[in-house]
């Protein structure tokens, strides 16, 4: 909104006001005005959070040492979305529909959050939504999200097609186009690719909330992914770097730079208050919405395979659920003491200082070797 005003209404009177066409310009400002709304809102939010008694309950089964914690303030997530949100509106052009669909995803997905908080909240015990309906309405969304893309892509600004980093040419495409041709059945060609959704976006949403259990563990790695993405979206939406790069040029995704400016200011204004020791936790309410922003830019970038590297301490706490569960059911036997991965290493006697820089560590690995593949192709 200050977008329109700045470049539209005011620029004809004042020429240095035309820095506010630029990209690069709106994303610096974006992501100030994140961390700054962070700054201002965050002790104004714990304390509103402590007099409503919106306070954190540790599951039973949990790590020992993470009684202690009881009581602290959660559901901060509120804070992130809004520190998204609201410079997104104000320095983006809200005519671009990708910046439009990354907000209502974000959004979307932290409503399902912010329910399953409450419920916990008013139970005062660590029981929300169950898996089976906090997934249903994440498949939701993600259809949601697949029927807007189907549309830009009818529209020639989007693609099914699949990037897959180093073979250039190899392009799979997500769509099942003999069905396509039939009338009666073309929404079948989609199923695919609604699939393939479903597994990125909702898969990533769960691995960050799965990353929140201890004290800037999730918020950190979401800003070292989100950098990486602000990057990526910039490279995708330029002609010259993204054809010296070989990367599908995207140029409606330009204004996601700065939706991704936005996550970056407003995760390392939330990291502040969630330190070790943690004043303020960001609940299911901001770490499913974090996850699905991420999750729904990379599939408008069309990087859903460089996710894996992008968001690789999302996907290894993921899958490390996902084999102790398996392993237990099929065996009886766990592979890891305790999952998800950051608990294991709490039982192995690492403290949590030293899981969380190293896992930050790896994600900032991750995220460099993600870059890297962009011209290793």
């Amino acid at each position: 909104m200050l977008y329109y005003l700045f470049f539209y209404a005011l620029r004809p009177h004042f020429s240095p006001l035309n820095v506010f066409r630029y990209i690069t310009v709106r994303t610096a400002v974006a992501t100030l005005t994140a961390l700054a709304l962070s700054f201002l809102l965050g002790p104004w939010m714990i304390k509103r959070l402590r007099e409503l008694q919106v306070k954190q309950y540790i599951r039973e089964e949990g790590p020992q040492r993470h009684h202690a914690k009881a009581g602290t303030p959660t559901m901060g997530g509120v804070l992130i979305v809004a520190a998204i949100v609201v410079p997104t509106l104000l320095w983006a052009d809200l005519r671009n529909p990708c910046v439009i669909l990354a907000v209502a995803a974000t959004l979307a997905f932290g409503a399902i959050g912010f329910v399953d908080d409450y419920n916990k909240v008013v139970r005062r015990r660590n029981l929300g939504l169950t898996a089976r309906r906090k997934f249903l309405l994440q498949v939701l969304v993600c259809v949601f999200v697949g029927v807007v893309l189907v549309w830009l892509q009818e529209k020639g600004e989007y693609s099914t097609q699949l990037s897959v980093p180093f073979l250039k040419r190899l392009h799979p495409d997500l769509v099942i186009h003999s069905v396509l041709r039939h009338d009666f059945f073309w929404p079948l060609a989609y199923v695919p690719f609604v699939l393939f959704l479903v597994l990125v976006i909702a898969g990533l949403s769960n691995g960050v909330n799965i990353t929140d259990g201890l004290d800037g563990l999730a918020i950190g790695c979401v800003l070292v992914s989100s950098a990486a993405l602000t990057v990526l979206t910039y490279l995708s939406s330029h002609a010259r770097f993204a054809e010296y790069l070989e990367i599908q040029k995207i140029p409606e995704a330009a204004e996601l730079t700065i939706f991704c400016g936005s996550v970056l200011g407003a995760s390392l204004g939330f990291l502040w208050y969630n330190a070790h020791p943690a004043e303020m936790f960001m609940g299911d309410v901001g770490s499913l919405a974090l996850g699905g922003a991420i999750g729904t830019v990379a599939v408008i970038l069309k990087q859903e395979i460089l996710l894996l590297s992008i968001g690789g301490i999302f996907v290894l706490e993921l899958l490390s659920v996902i084999i102790q569960v398996g392993s237990f059911k099929l065996t009886g036997k766990r592979v890891f003491r305790m999952a998800p991965l950051h608990h294991h290493f709490e039982l192995l006697g690492w403290s949590e200082s030293k899981i969380i820089v190293r896992f930050w560590i790896l994600a900032l690995v991750f995220a460099l070797f993600a870059l890297t593949t962009l011209k290793l192709r």
